[in-house]
């Protein structure tokens, strides 16, 4: 049973990996000993976290801004000169923004379609020859989109162009499962509902907001560390090899006992 989650030895990209959920699944790789890039904007605070990480096992830091297809195409590049055979893509690089409706920028639609969705895209694209390089029919290659439940039910908060981009990616995800499954790769997404990090410090810091977010979990906390290095292991390992296509919220029962 010990070799149906193994994953010692592979190669992974986690971008966005320095905080928040990416810093966990990163960690929870490293620790699993899979050899892991970590990507972000801010080299100072990437470092560091690679640093940290690097405590537990194999961990580089590439400096990288998803926003633009060339960013993407930079980042791929630098990744496949480091691992040319790429095992796992854990694409959570991410941007959000709230504003009131009347009052929604054009700004705020542009930075967060242009990271959570062309970003997920134009770097998958960019690493399909180090993926391709990986799959095989017994042991895929693995794409891992982290999307959100604000894209699979109507947000609370007024994060318009999030929302809408999260539903995107859970689409796209899809969409290339269904095109790369006969090359091996298999492609599923991960839907967080609370977990603790820097874009849900505004409703998670306060003692009394947080204990109104738990109160609307029917499990009754918000996510761990755990909880999505777990999900994320099985979909990377031989225990995920027949799952593709999939959504998985992962929200402690927020979307499916609501």
């Amino acid at each position: 049973m010990s070799e149906l989650f193994d994953i010692k030895g592979k190669a992974a990209l986690v971008t966005g990996g320095s905080r928040g959920i990416g810093e966990m699944i990163a960690r929870g790789l490293v620790q699993a000993g899979a050899r892991v890039i970590i990507a972000s904007r801010k080299t100072p605070e990437l470092e560091a976290s690679a640093q940290q990480l690097g405590a537990h096992g194999e961990c580089h830091a590439i400096t990288s801004d998803l926003s633009s297809p060339e960013g993407a195409t930079a980042l791929a590049a630098s990744v496949q000169e480091r691992f040319p055979t790429l095992d796992i893509l854990v694409n959570n690089a991410g941007a959000t923004w709230g504003a009131p409706l009347d009052e929604f920028p054009a700004s705020g639609w542009d930075r967060v379609l242009h990271t959570n969705v062309e970003g997920v895209f134009h770097l998958t694209i960019a690493l399909l020859p180090a993926l391709r390089s990986a799959a095989t029919a017994d042991d895929p290659a693995r794409v891992i989109n982290i999307g959100s439940i604000d894209g699979l039910r109507a947000p609370v908060m007024e994060n318009y162009s999030y929302s809408a981009s999260k539903a995107a990616v859970h689409m796209l995800t899809r969409h290339l499962a269904k095109r790369l499954a006969g090359e091996h790769i298999t492609v599923n997404a991960i839907a967080p509902g609370p977990f603790q990090s820097r874009m849900t410090a505004f409703m998670l810091d306060e003692p009394q907001s947080r204990n109104q977010v738990e109160q609307m979990v029917p499990l009754g906390r918000i996510g761990r560390p755990d909880d999505v290095v777990g999900l994320t292991l099985m979909l990377a390992s031989r225990a995920g090899s027949y799952l593709t296509g999939t959504i998985i919220p992962l929200d402690g029962g927020i979307t499916g006992c609501g």
